[in-house]
């Protein structure tokens, strides 16, 4: 799959933009602040309906402007495809395929299968359970539209739970009873989708890790889940109810799984250096893009965000190497670094294009 074009009004910095680009290696160049990011945000947009680093959509209009506008041109499985994505203060979004509108977004994710490496992944080993479960749902949702419907329905029943807990006045228990034998059912068949994603993600992030790392560091990833040692969370969330009610919230489910990550069989967030820091997270990402190879059929759109940074140049050159193979299809990277893309060209028997970006224009 690639992206062979793309126009871009008013998103972010960048005022108007029309790009076409080479089927491999797509490399951003400029200073930090210019809007080398923001290039990649709208392919990203494009997957997702969403903006990588700013969930809130109105935030991504340029300033001064009432609304951003985002078109591709793609190739997919060798038949081409259209996306065009709007949004005007104040109004729905408008998502089409085609110049067909969609009934819901949901319906567009795992279309365009895309993973993106950027400095934000830190939050994966910084931030809480919730983040790393995102990451989990992000990539199953890619290529399972009955996963990603569960969640969605899962999350629902989950915020309706939490406000009869609030309520002083609901005492009537068969409401709670649906909601919970309903979050159950969901609850089971997404639990399963996980263990089953992270049983086969496991040996190919531990593969890139060593290839990238020289393999003298071990390293691994530990699901754990209530659904473990309670198949069935329905007698679990029953018997928590009067506790739940005490303090607002629902405290049973899969929205509490963690997925742990380990260095040398201890959590990376307490012993990891950056180095090792960033090449986990970088190894993450590409078993992420090696697993919806597989499951597709065909290779997705990578997106490199200033990802040589805090690395030694033993951990540079292999990523390097690893980007200059055929084990990728089209890539777009962005850095600040001419030495660093220069490199990777030289490896390269593949079309490449260098754009130079300065204040959100690229040329």
């Amino acid at each position: 799959m690639q992206l062979d074009s793309i126009s871009i009004l008013n998103y972010k910095n960048i005022k108007d933009s029309n790009l076409r680009f080479s089927p491999k290696i797509n490399c951003f160049l400029g200073n930090n602040g210019m809007g080398k990011t923001n290039f990649l945000d709208s392919i990203y947009y494009l997957s997702f309906c969403k903006s990588h680093s700013n969930s809130i959509d109105t935030q991504n209009i340029r300033h001064d402007e009432d609304f951003f506008m985002i078109s591709g041109e793609y190739l997919r499985n060798e038949t081409p495809e259209s996306i065009y994505c709007a949004l005007k203060r104040r109004q729905k979004k408008q998502f089409r395929r085609n110049k067909k509108e969609y009934d819901r977004l949901s319906d567009h994710i795992g279309l365009l299968p895309l993973v993106m490496v950027s400095p934000d992944d830190a939050i994966l080993i910084a931030g809480g359970s919730d983040e790393r479960r995102k990451f989990i749902d992000g990539v199953i949702s890619q290529y399972n539209k009955t996963y990603l419907q569960y969640l969605l329905n899962y999350n629902t029943l989950l915020k309706q739970r939490n406000t009869l807990l609030k309520d002083e006045n609901q005492q009537d228990s068969t409401i709670f009873e649906i909601l919970e034998e309903q979050m159950d059912m969901l609850g089971s068949y997404i639990f399963g989708e996980r263990n089953k994603f992270i049983t086969g993600f496991i040996p190919v992030f531990q593969q890139f890790y060593t290839t990238i790392s020289g393999g003298f560091e071990k390293i691994s990833l530990s699901y754990s889940s209530q659904y473990t040692d309670h198949p069935s969370l329905l007698e679990k969330l029953r018997a928590t109810r009067g506790r739940d009610r005490l303090i607002g919230y629902t405290t049973s489910g899969i929205h509490k799984d963690e997925l742990e990550m380990l260095l040398d069989d201890h959590p990376i967030k307490r012993v990891g250096s950056q180095g090792q820091n960033k090449t986990y997270l970088i190894s993450l990402k590409f078993a992420q893009f090696e697993f919806l190879k597989k499951i597709h059929g065909f290779k997705p759109i990578l997106l490199l965000d200033d990802i040589f940074d805090k690395l030694d140049s033993k951990r540079v050159e292999q990523i390097v190497s690893l980007v200059a193979s055929d084990l990728f299809g089209q890539i777009f990277i962005t850095d600040t670094n001419r030495e660093h893309l220069d490199n990777i060209l030289s490896k390269l028997n593949h079309e490449a294009l260098i754009f130079t970006v300065r204040d959100g224009s690229a040329f």
